[in-house]
Formats: C-alpha cells, sequence, structure tokens
C-alpha cells in the first residue's frame, strides 16, 4: 500500500477522517476516469488536509430545493486541479469530491436523469428519444458542463437543444414548454458565491423537478457509482441542436404580455439603472427596457459575464451591497431606479427614488407585495377578474414570505395558497392547474396566448395571479414554471409607471399600503456552518427545535408550534405538504418566526415577522415600533441558538 493510503487509512481510524468520507473516497477513485483526481487526494492526505478531505467527501450530493449545488474550487486548491491556470485563474478542473459539483458528479446526474426518463417514457406507452434543452450561466465551469450534458444526452440516445451562450434560468423554462421537450438541464447555483456551480433538473411541464420524480432520478443516479458508460452506435445516437436569437425573440414576445396596461408605459421615459452582475440578465433585460422605452444605464465594469464576480463579494440582488455601484451610477445620472438580478436572472432586487430624492433599497417582501396589490387591482379594474370569477383566482406564496401579500390578496377576494420555500412548489401547482382544464381544451396549451390561457383557467381550474417568495423571486404568468427576474423587470417596470401617472413615487404607493393593510416588517438572517463539521452541527440545531421546541421566547409565551417534520400538514387547497425540516412558532403578542435549514447553502436560516396598525399621523413611529420588536425578537432567538449549540459561527443578516 502507498505511503498516502496508508495515512489515509490511519487517519479514519483514528477519527480524523470521518467515516463516510472514507468510504466516498474510495467510490470516487473506483469509479472516476480522470486521473487527476487520485493525484489531488494524495496531494491533500499528505498535507494532512483532514478538514478538507471531510469538506469534499462527507456526504454525496443529492437533489435539495435548487437541484444539486457545491463547490467546484475547494477551499485548498491542489495543484492537480489547477493544472497550468496560473493561482488568479480558475483552476483547470473541478475541485475532486462526492460533495462537489464536479464532472463525476455531472456524469452521475445527467445519466441518472437520461434513465428515469427513458423510463418514463415507456411507461406511458411512447417509443421515442427523450428531449431535453440545457442552459447555462456565466459561472466558473458552466459551459463546459452545459456541453457535457449535451454530449452524454447525444451518445446515450437522446437529443438535446443547447444554447449558444449563457442564457437565464426563466428562458430555459419557457423554451422546454415551447420545444415540447421531456426534460431541461440549467447549469447554475444561481446567487450562490463564485466558488460554487450546479445542475437544476426541470420536468417536462417546465418545472423543477419535484417528488416522485425527484426521489425516482436519486435513486437511478445512486446506482450509478462509475463516470464510465458505453456510447450507443452512430445510428442509435442522438442529436445536438443549438438554440439562439429566434427563442429569445419568441421568449421576450412573451415576456411583453406580462404588462396589463401597456398604455401606461407610453411616453413616461425613465432613467433606469440596470445590473447583471456578471450574469446573464443582460441578454434579455437591456434590450426589453429599450423596447418598453426606458432610458436605460448600465453599470460597465459589471457588464462582463464573468463567472469571477469580481466587482462585488456576492453576486446577490438580496444584499444592498451588491448594488451599491449601480446606486452610485443612478445617483451620478438621477436616475428613477436601480435594478439588478443574479447571475441566472431568476431574482430581481431594485432600488427606487424616494420622495426625499434618496434612493431606496427595497426588501424582496415589500417588492412582492406591491407587485402582488398591482396585479390584483389592475384585473379587477380592467373587469378580468369579476365576482363570478373571483373565486378562481389565487396568489401562491410560501410560508415563509409575508402576510403582507395575504391581507392583500383577502381584501380583493383573492384566494391565498401557501408553499414551501423553493419555487418549484409554485411551478407544481401551476401544472395542477393547467391539468385540471378539460384535456381538450388545453390541446397545445403552450402555443396558446395569454388572454385565452387566462380564460380557461377562470372558467374551468384556477388562475394564477401572481407568486413571489421573499428571497426577491416573482413570476405574474404561467409561460414560465419558476421565478422569473426578466419577467419581473417588466412587471416592476409596470408598476413604476403607474406611480408615475399617480403623480407618486413607488415609496409612496407602499406607504399608502401601509396606511391601508397595517405595517408589516420581516427580517430574514442566518446562522453559517460551513462544511463536514457545519453540516452537523445544523442538523443538530434542527433537530434540538424540532424535539425541545421553545415555551417562550424573550419572555413572550409561545401560543403556537407548527412541526412540518413531525405533521401531517396540508395547505389551503387540501394538499399534502411534503415533509420538511422547518418550524414555524408563533407567539402571545401576534410575532412568529420560522426556521429552517437551506437546501442549497451552509446555513439554518431564521424568518422573523412582526405587524400592527399604523398611526394615521405618524407612520414613520409606527414602523420604528414593529422593528424594533422584529430586532428585540432576533436577539432574543440568536440567544437561544446559541445556548443550544455553544459556539457557532457568526450570522449574517440578509437587509
Amino acid at each position: 500500500m502507498s505511503t498516502w493510503r496508508t495515512e489515509l487509512a490511519e487517519a479514519a481510524q483514528t477519527g480524523r477522517l470521518l467515516e463516510e468520507s472514507a468510504t466516498n473516497i474510495g467510490l470516487l477513485l473506483a469509479g472516476t476516469s480522470d486521473g487527476s483526481a487520485e493525484e489531488a487526494v494524495a496531494e491533500l492526505v499528505k498535507g494532512g488536509r483532514w478538514e478538507e478531505l471531510n469538506d469534499r467527501f462527507y456526504k454525496k450530493l443529492a437533489f435539495g430545493t435548487g437541484g444539486m449545488r457545491g463547490r467546484t474550487i475547494g477551499r485548498v486548491v491542489t495543484a492537480a486541479e489547477r493544472g497550468s491556470h496560473e493561482a488568479s485563474e480558475r483552476p483547470e478542473v473541478p475541485c475532486h469530491g462526492t460533495a462537489t459539483m464536479n464532472f463525476y458528479n455531472l456524469n452521475r446526474a445527467i445519466r441518472g436523469f437520461i434513465a428515469y426518463l427513458k423510463k418514463d417514457l415507456k411507461d406511458a406507452g411512447e417509443d421515442r428519444r427523450p428531449v431535453f434543452v440545457i442552459a447555462h450561466d456565466t459561472r466558473y465551469f458552466s459551459a463546459e458542463f452545459a456541453r457535457y450534458c449535451g454530449k452524454v444526452c447525444a451518445e446515450l440516445g437522446c437529443d438535446a437543444h443547447l444554447f449558444d451562450g449563457p442564457r437565464s434560468t426563466p428562458e430555459l423554462s419557457f423554451a422546454l414548454r415551447q420545444l415540447g421537450a421531456d426534460g431541461g438541464v440549467v447549469l447554475t447555483a444561481s446567487h450562490n458565491p463564485a466558488q460554487d456551480n450546479g445542475f437544476k433538473a426541470y420536468y417536462r411541464d417546465g418545472g423543477q423537478i419535484v417528488d416522485p420524480h425527484a426521489q425516482r432520478i436519486m435513486e437511478e443516479v445512486n446506482t450509478l457509482v462509475s463516470d464510465s458508460y458505453e456510447a450507443l452506435p452512430n445510428q442509435e445516437r442522438g442529436t445536438v441542436h443549438v438554440l439562439g436569437a429566434e427563442m429569445d425573440q419568441q421568449y421576450m414576445l412573451r415576456l411583453k404580455k406580462n404588462l396589463l396596461a401597456p398604455e401606461l408605459l407610453e411616453g413616461r421615459p425613465a432613467k433606469v439603472v440596470y445590473t447583471n452582475l456578471h450574469g446573464t440578465g443582460g441578454w434579455i433585460v437591456v434590450p426589453m427596457l429599450r423596447e418598453l422605452g426606458f432610458e436605460v444605464f448600465t453599470v460597465a465594469e459589471q457588464d462582463a459575464q464573468d463567472g469571477a464576480f469580481p466587482t462585488v463579494s456576492s453576486p446577490n440582488p438580496e444584499n444592498a451591497a451588491a448594488l451599491q455601484k449601480a446606486i452610485e451610477l443612478a445617483e451620478e445620472i438621477g436616475a428613477d431606479a436601480v435594478i439588478g438580478t443574479d447571475p441566472d436572472c431568476d431574482r430581481m432586487g431594485v432600488a427606487v427614488r424616494a420622495a426625499s430624492g434618496d434612493m431606496q433599497l427595497l426588501r424582496g417582501n415589500q417588492i412582492g407585495a406591491l407587485l402582488a396589490w398591482y396585479r390584483i387591482k389592475t384585473y379587477c379594474d380592467k373587469g378580468i377578474i369579476t365576482e363570478s370569477n373571483r373565486s378562481r383566482a389565487t396568489l401562491i406564496k410560501t410560508f415563509v414570505t409575508t402576510d403582507f401579500q395575504s391581507a392583500i390578496a383577502r381584501h380583493y377576494g383573492i384566494g391565498v395558497v401557501n408553499t414551501l420555500t423553493g419555487f418549484k412548489y409554485i411551478g407544481e401547482k401551476l401544472r395542477k392547474y393547467e391539468e385540471a382544464v378539460p384535456a381538450e381544451k388545453r390541446a397545445n396549451y403552450c402555443s396558446l396566448d395569454e388572454e385565452k390561457t387566462r380564460a380557461l383557467r377562470l372558467e374551468y381550474s384556477k388562475f394564477f395571479v401572481f407568486g413571489g417568495e421573499e428571497s426577491y423571486g416573482y413570476l405574474g404568468s404561467d409561460f414560465v414554471r419558476d421565478k422569473d427576474g426578466n419577467g419581473s423587470v417588466v412587471m416592476f417596470a409596470e408598476l413604476a409607471a403607474f406611480a408615475m401617472s399617480e403623480g407618486k413615487h413607488v415609496t409612496d404607493l407602499l406607504d399608502d399600503l401601509y396606511q391601508q393593510f397595517g405595517f408589516y416588517h420581516e427580517l430574514n438572517t442566518h446562522l453559517v456552518m460551513e462544511g463536514a463539521e457545519g453540516a452537523v452541527k445544523i442538523a443538530g440545531l434542527a433537530e434540538s427545535y424540532s424535539t425541545h421546541p421553545p415555551s417562550s421566547i424573550g419572555g413572550v409565551d409561545v401560543v403556537k408550534v407548527r412541526d412540518f417534520s413531525r405533521e401531517e400538514i396540508f395547505d389551503e387547497e387540501g394538499d399534502r405538504i411534503p415533509k420538511t425540516g422547518m418550524m414555524m412558532i408563533t407567539l402571545a403578542d401576534g410575532r412568529r418566526y420560522a426556521i429552517r435549514p437551506s437546501g442549497t447553502e451552509p446555513k439554518i436560516k431564521f424568518y422573523l415577522f412582526g405587524n400592527g396598525a399604523p398611526d394615521p399621523v405618524d407612520l414613520e413611529a409606527s414602523k420604528a415600533d414593529v422593528k424594533k420588536e422584529v430586532e428585540m425578537l432576533w436577539q432574543a432567538l440568536e440567544s437561544d441558538a446559541l445556548s443550544r449549540m455553544g459556539s457557532l459561527a457568526p450570522s449574517g443578516k440578509d437587509a
């Protein structure tokens, strides 16, 4: 046995290397065709990098709320991974590990997906090749991963449509439906840090994979222990087709259907600063805004599609710092608004010019509430939603999204449905609503225009008026089945034009809603615990809350606990909520909070909610009171978490 293998075995015996890590190292080395994997493991062993090895091998990647995500660049980059590239450059190959995102895991994911779809088609009595659509963002290795998926699809007898360059996640969902494909893949880690990438899987309805499909795909993936496979004979292979400008144009035409009152934008030019944060958004957003009549400026140094995201610490429009350069440019040129989207353009963040003249950032819950209100109000004003069909209109939100949206919807008599976190659950509802339309009426549904599908849903099913989640994801129509940053920009542009038509600022509209419905304030925060050790801490803390829920927090009694991991919970339509590791806790004074481990990041997340009746004379005082109560709740929660777990990593707040 070589020296490094002896050291590896000794580390496993002494506990420096987790038992699971040792097992997974063996699986990877036996199953990968990449010779640099053994070189990388040997280098880490010889250097005594046990923490790095545990982080890379403590688990096998599995589908979470956003599919499969992991690091492509280790905290320690080995010489075998660096290759011929300089230290300042991206490594030549992704980091090796069973818990990381690399060609070994990508191979197993796409082959498992292919195997499932072949069985799925056979069970449906269809004797044909599966058809895939494949897209990628601007991240490290995304383009190579996408081309690799296309190659594997073709060699295993599938046809694939591969975009000719970086495209947004929502355009993948749209293209899948337009082409009548069976599955879709987008290579992205959304708003995660630069070192991450992922494999996001979609079903033929255009929505992200959910159970039972997700579980069955993982069963197929788990049967694969090697990345080697035998390509089919040439005559049995599929074809890789290139997607480009034609699909972009189809998508942009449908995006314009998000406008409910396009006449509002006529003759109301506004200056907008947009940043794609080095991602895919500029491909559609910039030409779209200009077509709608806006004077668009971009942040030049952030226009470049660069997976290093060199100008931001995090390419996430949820974080104020990510929009700072855009805000500075807006101040310089006197722009009316700032809009930013994340690397795969499924999230949108904004800042707007307030009556004071200052630029004001809006939180995700505020943006969602404004868009929901405007769309519901406009549908009612235009007579599209009426007394006779109001019971068929519904808003969909996640359990951890503000109740402000619920108050608005119910004021207009619109139904509200709550789902688990993850837009795939909203997409699942949209599939349900489409399938509730009689089969003969929904033939060629994807080719029907918005007015026709809306009429069908209002008559036979449920009409989805708006959907969103607190993490800056929104959707206003059903021709895309995931949150859509491009469509969100169109909806926000119309909202801004409406405010201008009323002689108001967007912030004035928000205050008007607070006066009508009460002031709602939310705080989303988290504790970060990375790597194998962090995963154990997160699981332990989540288990602690489930087995020993608090009876009081900050001296206020707990009056209700909902444990989504143990209880049978049904949504407002009677559909069973899948069990998941989330707690929702309500206090005697009306404040509440939720706790859940993230499915895609090394965090345990806390969602805090407070609201209060507005002072008709001093709204700002009412806001300050509610904000103070929510901040005090977090102080008590953080103290409780630390007492449960001991010393944890520093927390980080999402403003």
